[in-house]
């Protein structure tokens, strides 16, 4: 996900090419040699995982997005039986291994290749259908905008996408939509523009919170992020390696919030039965790395990126329990009809 200032994703903007963030620093958390299996959990336009080949590894290379995993068969056909393509979410990342590994990397969000694709919907930098899904299917962006209540696209777009004018937006949008529903990028931003004006000190566009928040919302990226990092859980070997690179507040807390947990000990109750505590699943995590001043200089999407890491004990996993991530609660993710 390509972020701005404050956290905030750069979802109308971003770089004309893919070129993957803090790469070396992903790589020593990984120590990729021969021999060594690794599951690059979002493939995207495939950086870390031609990183990880270069480096003698093994990789599964899983993406929801059909067109990623199409762009990266010759890749795959070149490797030699090193590198294999799942299209699937990265949830499903324990089944998708066929075993257990020796490493996993998340690089979490929207690639630049959707970016630059008008006719997926991410962007308004180029005027395309209000889309926005990386698996191709589903509740699109538009069935959002077009079909939520006003208190239920104020809550959207004010708790992932921090956007502090969500009331304002939401109603212009239900008022809108009544004589013109959106369909277009560049329609919904123009009106968001209009809706709330241009802020000088805000070196974003008006619209790309609202982006934002409509694109995490409409691929689920909060829940499949938490149910992945259970699935790392189940599928690193003992001495396993975990690396995520986040770049919202929201994904941040999720990994940090599980990274936690997972390298302590289970609580128990003093009020239950005596029992023994479950014993942490991950060593201490890794001290939190973010980008150099050079490389944000030669890649601006590395500003606000932040790489969290930590090694698998032989502990076995614990049962996956969503309360520790304290998710916010957000409407169905269904059209009004539906619901």
């Amino acid at each position: 996900m390509t972020a701005g200032p404050g956290g905030t994703s750069d979802a109308g903007g971003g770089p004309a090419r893919h070129i993957p963030v803090l790469l070396s620093e992903v790589l020593e958390m990984l120590q990729p040699t021969p021999g060594k299996v690794i599951v690059d959990g979002t493939f995207g336009a495939g950086g870390y995982t031609r990183a990880l080949l270069d480096a003698g590894a093994d990789v599964v290379a899983i993406d929801r997005d059909p067109d990623a995993i199409a762009a990266g068969r010759p890749l795959e056909a070149a490797s030699s039986g090193r590198l294999r393509l799942v299209e699937a979410p990265f949830s499903r990342l324990d089944e998708c291994a066929g075993g257990t590994v020796d490493g996993v990397v998340l690089d979490i969000g929207v690639s630049s290749m959707q970016l630059d694709e008008a006719e997926r919907g991410f962007s308004f930098r180029h005027d395309g259908p209000l889309d926005m899904r990386m698996a191709q299917a589903g509740l699109t962006a538009a069935d959002v905008v077009n079909t939520f209540k006003a208190g239920d696209l104020t809550r959207i777009f004010g708790i992932l996408g921090e956007e502090r004018h969500a009331g304002r937006i939401a109603r212009m949008i239900e008022r809108r939509r009544v004589d013109r529903p959106f369909t277009t990028t560049r329609d919904l931003a123009q009106a968001i523009e209009a809706a709330i004006g241009n802020n000088p000190k805000e070196k974003i566009h008006p619209a790309t919170r609202v982006f934002q928040a409509l694109r995490v919302f409409v691929n689920d990226e909060l829940g499949e992020l938490a149910a992945a990092l259970f699935a790392v859980e189940r599928v690193l070997k003992p001495g396993g390696r975990l690396a995520v690179v986040s770049f919202h507040s929201l994904e941040d807390r999720i990994v940090k919030r599980f990274l936690a947990d997972r390298s302590a000990a289970a609580a128990v109750s003093r009020h239950l039965p005596v029992q023994t505590a479950a014993p942490a699943t991950f060593d201490k995590p890794a001290r939190i790395v973010t980008a150099s001043g050079e490389e944000i200089a030669q890649n601006p999407r590395a500003r606000s990126a932040k790489l969290r890491g930590a090694v698998r004990t032989a502990e076995p996993a614990r049962a996956a329990d969503p309360s520790i991530f304290a998710l916010p609660r957000l409407p169905e993710p269904r059209l009004a009809a539906e619901r």
